[in-house]
């Protein structure tokens, strides 16, 4: 008698062939230590974010100051890891957005025949013609003190940079949704779904959806490193959150006139800037890899 076959998960499957791709399974690795690093870290970093020490003005990185400090003597690690935590959420926030309204978007007009996908997919190119940056730019100009008013300075400021960065990513995701929804209606397993009378909710819900999430996960990961950076722009050029939220953009551009005297102000945010999208770039394409069939790991 042969061998019993043993029945392995999609998921586990998907698991296998990702911890093949050595650049992506590392950097998986190497993300989770810094979002543990900026979500735990304070809890052992005892330094203040604020706590001004004109004693040590630009000092470089010592055994009292492992990253160093600014021009008021506060201590670049701890504000870093404040900051972190402020630019990671921005990235995975912004990035919800985008897929929900995207996906909304792509599976009704995937769905739809006639007029509703036709003005669903001129809407989406409409956006997509749109310039991002100056409309950015505006828009924070008119929302941003109505929203302060409203929800307070961090809360509203945060608001405003995930509605703005979120609302100008989902386009990619409606037209990848809309073309896996337009590739999947017409395959036996739904065919059979909807000769069995199953709802267009149901085949949508049940079968269609769960079998388009592996594109969507990859342009998830894409969206989370591009509100990052969008989130690190907008506080490089001072449009961002205020001076006193440290974000990992605001501390590189509060840092930028002093790259001749204190190069590490500057330096370690803009390392962990660089780190963390490359490490989600990286878990992309090992996510692309995993998540298709039809390449062989």
């Amino acid at each position: 008698m042969g061998k019993a076959t043993v029945s392995v998960s999609p998921w586990a499957e998907a698991w296998r062939r990702f911890k093949r791709h050595r650049l992506a399974y590392w950097s998986l690795w190497l993300l989770g230590a810094m979002v543990l690093a900026v979500l735990l870290g304070p809890l052992f970093y005892k330094v203040g974010v604020n706590d001004i020490d004109f004693k040590a003005r630009l000092a470089g990185p010592s055994a009292t100051h492992l990253f160093g400090t600014d021009d008021l003597g506060r201590d670049l690690l701890a504000r870093m890891l404040y900051g972190g935590r402020i630019s990671l959420a921005v990235g995975l926030a912004a990035m919800l957005m985008a897929i929900t309204v995207g996906v909304i978007v792509g599976a009704v007009a995937g769905m739809a025949r006639g007029w509703v996908d036709a003005a669903l997919m001129w809407v989406t190119d409409l956006f997509l013609s749109l310039p991002q940056l100056p409309l950015l730019l505006l828009l924070i100009f008119l929302f941003r003190e109505p929203l302060k008013q409203a929800f307070g300075l961090e809360v509203g400021v945060f608001i405003l940079i995930v509605a703005v960065i979120g609302g100008f990513r989902w386009m990619p995701v409606a037209r990848l949704v809309r073309s896996q929804f337009f590739s999947l209606r017409e395959k036996e397993f739904v065919e059979a779904a909807r000769a069995l009378g199953a709802s267009t909710s149901r085949q949508v819900w049940r079968h269609i959806l769960p079998n388009s999430l592996g594109p969507v996960i990859v342009a998830a990961t894409i969206d989370v490193a591009a509100a990052i950076i969008a989130e690190s722009t907008l506080s490089f050029l001072g449009l961002g959150f205020p001076p006193d939220i440290p974000t990992w953009g605001r501390i590189l551009y509060d840092g930028r006139d002093y790259m001749d005297l204190a190069v590490h102000w500057a330096m370690f945010p803009g390392i962990a800037i660089f780190l963390t999208v490359l490490t989600i770039n990286f878990i992309g394409d090992g996510l692309r890899d995993a998540l298709d069939p039809r390449r062989v790991l």
